[in-house]
């Protein structure tokens, strides 16, 4: 596994610095509080990974009601600006089932496997250094607050939903909440969290099990052939293999084989949790 690089004392100068917007209180509701972030705001994907890896950031705010440090921030270069969420490694909270310093690298894995297979589920996504350390940096995205997310999460005539709930059962994701969708105003769907992915053990939790037991659709297919056939390619494995562990990586292909072989979407484990607390 990588490295957490923590810089001493970063997480002692994180707790004593709380940030917010600029006259804005950021202890707002986690319903609102996960509906965010705007895709497009620095031009093409390209153009906006480029903003997010070199361009200076600027801490504006942080989200107090997250479990890890999460921090709002402004980043600009080049004449080229855009909003964006910075995770650092000193701010992670220990778990015991996942690698210490491990899950700002699952955020960007995350988003790799998102774009390998052509979901476009995660919003654009790095690995690099900021303000307190090492850490990602995630594209901000200003969702539609008029979308009742409940009423979203349960729908199964979705497809952006359904690629999503094929996306988690590929990463493993163990947290896959209702407030982790992030619909937007033109109809586009992206999810974020996703520190909690890639575990070796079957570790599915989502609110997403409405299609549990049921063939895949031929969108699903497609993708998870191209993801894996990205996954035996060199670029993604190297990319991959700075974030994962090697048995992670391959318990990926694992689950990405399974799904093609059976085409049909995953049961809940009855050994696991089948949907996360809270659920919201």
């Amino acid at each position: 596994m990588p490295r957490s690089g923590n810089r001493p004392g970063a997480k002692a100068r994180l707790a004593v610095q709380p940030v917010r917007r600029q006259n804005q209180d950021m202890r707002e509701p986690r319903s609102d509080r996960m509906r965010r972030r705007q895709d497009g705001a620095a031009g093409g994907r390209e153009a906006i990974l480029d903003l997010l890896t070199i361009g200076p950031i600027e801490v504006e705010g942080q989200l107090f009601e997250a479990s890890n440090a999460t921090l709002y921030c402004k980043i600009k270069h080049g004449g080229k600006s855009a909003a964006c969420v910075y995770k650092p490694i000193s701010g992670e909270r220990p778990l015991w089932d996942f690698p210490r310093g491990s899950l700002a690298g699952r955020e960007v894995a995350a988003y790799l496997i998102s774009e390998a297979a052509g979901w476009d589920v995660v919003p654009p996504t790095v690995y690099r250094d900021g303000p307190f350390g090492p850490g990602m940096c995630q594209l901000w995205i200003d969702a539609d607050l008029t979308v009742d997310l409940v009423a979203l999460a349960r729908r199964s005539d979705h497809a952006g939903l359904r690629d999503m709930a094929v996306f988690d059962a590929v990463v493993n994701n163990a947290d896959r909440k209702i407030g982790h969708l992030l619909p937007t105003a033109r109809g586009h769907l992206y999810g974020c969290d996703h520190g909690v992915c890639f575990s070796e053990d079957y570790k599915l939790r989502t609110v997403l099990w409405q299609w549990r037991g049921r063939p895949l659709p031929g969108r699903a297919i497609e993708a998870l052939d191209r993801l894996r056939a990205a996954l035996d390619g060199r670029e993604l494995a190297a990319e991959l293999g700075q974030r994962l562990a090697a048995a992670e990586i391959s318990a990926t292909k694992g689950r990405v084989d399974f799904l093609l072989k059976h085409r049909v979407h995953p049961y809940p484990s009855e050994e696991w949790p089948a949907v996360p607390w809270p659920p919201v």
